[in-house]
């Protein structure tokens, strides 16, 4: 329980320094059109864990850096993260009505300047991400690399793509694991990557966070199946049961509410072990794998 409150503590601090950085980069310039920053600002600035934000300063930190130097890529990241649950909510994709508790962006703006908000965070995020200060630019190039990667058709936006061509059908295991490694374990590792490559991160370090990121994202994925079928729509701030009704394949349609939690248990052993070689400086990361599977929303 302490490891827990600490995690609290440290992750609500760190998300406030987010809050604040976020606001300022999206508000850096007058706005060529009020409406789109708008649209833009309603999804950045509604909330959320930050979580991808959080994940780049706790590796620059668990690699013996100092986290909060690289806020400004963590934000750029969370950028490309919100302009994705933009457009995942539209019409043509899973129209959704809710996001954190709110309308989702399309229902208050319009599908149209949806769109557009989306591509606007989606461009204006790799601008901020080089506005990065205290690294080379050969480590920023590198940085760019990883997120541009992550982004699309070989991380996120594939990972949609299978998504998009699943609904409605009963997918195998693995291809379920795929799809979910590209929708959303592809911008955890990038965010675990980029914040070690930013610290000055060894080969053995990066290899260790790699595949802490990957536990990291297969136990975030299954814990959001689970709470899709057991959790408070007031608390996660999204309608309950979407999956079911999007007739969705998910770790717990394919196996079972008991067999799914196992599932997770295993992630976060492996997550542990592939901390093994670090110190004290990486137990927010450890913390963290336990905080996951336990969260709420």
């Amino acid at each position: 329980m302490a490891m827990d409150m600490d995690i609290k503590a440290i992750w609500d601090e760190r998300r406030k320094l987010v809050e604040e950085h976020l606001k300022q980069e999206l508000h850096r310039d007058a706005p060529l059109n009020e409406t789109l920053c708008a649209s833009m600002d309603y999804s950045l600035m509604a909330g959320g864990k930050r979580l991808r934000p959080i994940l780049v300063m706790a590796a620059a930190d668990a690699v013996g850096g100092q986290g909060t130097d690289f806020i400004t890529t963590g934000v750029a990241l969370e950028m490309i993260h919100t302009y994705s649950l933009i457009h995942d909510d539209l019409p043509a994709m899973d129209n959704d009505d809710t996001r954190r508790g709110k309308p989702t962006n399309h229902k208050v703006y319009g599908a149209g300047m949806a769109t557009l908000a989306g591509d606007a965070l989606l461009t204006m995020a790799f601008e901020v991400m080089l506005r990065q200060e205290g690294v080379d630019a050969a480590t920023k190039l590198a940085v760019v690399r990883e997120m541009s990667i992550a982004a699309g058709a070989n991380g996120m936006v594939g990972g949609q793509a299978i998504d998009l061509e699943s609904e409605g059908k009963h997918i195998p295991m693995e291809l379920l694991k795929k799809m979910h490694m590209g929708k959303t374990g592809a911008l955890f590792r990038a965010a675990l990557r980029s914040g070690a490559i930013l610290a000055g991160a060894d080969e053995k370090q990066l290899q260790a966070l790699t595949d802490y990121a990957e536990a990291f994202g297969l136990a975030f994925q299954i814990t959001d199946d689970i709470l899709d079928v057991t959790g408070d729509e007031a608390v996660i701030g999204k309608p309950v049961g979407s999956d079911e009704r999007n007739d969705k394949s998910t770790y717990v349609t394919l196996t079972s509410l008991g067999e799914a939690r196992k599932l997770a248990a295993d992630a976060v052993e492996q997550g542990e072990k592939a901390l093994a070689g670090f110190g004290p400086e990486a137990d927010f990361l450890r913390g963290l794998l336990d905080f996951l599977v336990k969260r709420e929303k």
